[in-house]
């Protein structure tokens, strides 16, 4: 039976979501491509109807992740709450691909990292529309330091064994952030 383009559509978008999030949960190299097939509920054959390689696959699933959405809204104050919470610091698999898969970026194939700058050079966009600055150049530096700020807290939030310094990092990040 043949498949028609819609379905190869819907087929790709299955795939890059199931991939997404067993990336973010397990790392790029814990991940097969037989898990992202079997989790987007298809066959292993019909991945390279789709991509060419892993190293494909990673870098697509990063453009596909930094859609508008992921990293910033209409409203970034409630976009940092919610982003420097607990509910997203323990959500691996749901959560933020920057936070979740940056540090193995450096030592992916040369596309998986330009995939990774495309994302957080649009984000770093989103966030300077919303942030405050005199000039383009302010608000840009006001992004950027504003996204590293939240990048990093989750990280470090996320290392922690300790629930109540994990928690203190999400909110006093937060509240550092609202002061500005």
């Amino acid at each position: 039976m043949r498949v028609t383009r819609e379905q190869m559509a819907e087929h790709r978008r299955k795939i890059l979501e199931s991939a997404g999030k067993l990336f973010r949960a397990k790392g790029f190299d814990a991940v097969t491509v037989a898990e992202v097939m079997q989790a987007a509920g298809l066959t292993h054959g019909g991945f390279y109807g789709h991509f060419k390689s892993k190293d494909d696959l990673i870098a697509e699933t990063l453009l596909h992740a930094f859609k508008p959405g992921e990293s910033g809204g209409a409203d970034l104050a409630a976009f940092t709450k919610s982003y420097l919470s607990p509910r997203h610091r323990d959500d691996f698999a749901g959560g933020c691909s920057t936070a979740g898969l940056a540090a193995e970026t450096i030592r992916q194939a040369p596309a998986v990292r330009t995939a990774m700058t495309a994302g957080l050079e649009d984000t770093i966009e989103r966030f300077s529309r919303q942030t405050a600055g005199k000039s383009a150049a302010e608000r840009r530096r006001n992004a950027i330091g504003q996204w590293a700020a939240m990048v990093g807290a989750l990280v470090l939030a996320r290392s922690s064994d300790d629930l109540k310094l994990s928690d203190e990092i999400l909110s006093e990040t937060r509240a550092w952030l609202e002061d500005r």
